[in-house]
């Protein structure tokens, strides 16, 4: 194996070290989640948004309204979510409902305090599938449906809820609209296959 394969290597399993779990849940992905949460064209090194992002402390510094969680330490709803060891910020002054920077993830309580749970988990798992899958909002929209099936927090009901919330949203540009984005998550959720291999 070159040193290239095996900084690649490494840095899958570091990957898949960091699931987002939920309490009670074994943490380890089965091969499908595994294959989709992690995009090997981030191993060529940040893109120029990337490299412009701040760091927590940047963070934190520029906005000392804002509350730092560490790993573990966020909670929604009465779920413990994680995103592997990367910290949670809560910023009710954060221009959306989350959002995700390389290495930790924003939460904006002002605006998604009244949202249906399902809702909440859905956009903490999404924002946390850019962590593994990097800026791609098709391939994080797909990882949270995987892994609220997987751990069980997603149902029926609940795609219906998610869709509800998403469905009205306009493209812009980084995210189809809302009605596309509904539709595939909906393929996501119904593929179990992909759960199989």
């Amino acid at each position: 194996m070159t040193a290239r394969g095996s900084i690649r290597r490494a840095a899958a399993m570091a990957a898949l070290a960091c699931l987002v779990t939920l309490p009670g849940l074994d943490p380890r992905p089965d091969r499908a989640v595994a294959q989709t949460i992690f995009n090997f064209n981030n191993l060529a090194g940040p893109t120029a948004a990337q490299s412009n992002a701040p760091s927590v402390e940047d963070y934190m510094r520029d906005n000392p309204h804002a509350k730092f969680m560490g790993a573990g330490g966020f909670v929604i709803d009465g779920n413990r979510l994680y995103c592997g060891r990367r910290p949670v910020i809560v910023d009710d002054k954060f221009d959306s409902w989350g959002g995700a920077f390389p290495g930790f993830l924003i939460w904006n309580n002002a605006m998604t305090e009244k949202l249906p749970t399902v809702v909440k988990l859905y956009i903490f798992s999404h924002e946390c599938g850019h962590q593994f899958v990097g800026r791609d909002e098709k391939a994080a929209d797909c990882f949270a449906m995987r892994r609220g099936r997987r751990y069980g927090w997603l149902n029926d009901a609940g795609m219906e809820q998610i869709c509800g919330f998403i469905g009205h949203l306009r493209a812009d540009d980084e995210h189809a609209g809302g009605s596309d984005r509904c539709a595939y998550m909906r393929q996501c959720y119904a593929d179990h296959a992909l759960d199989k291999k």
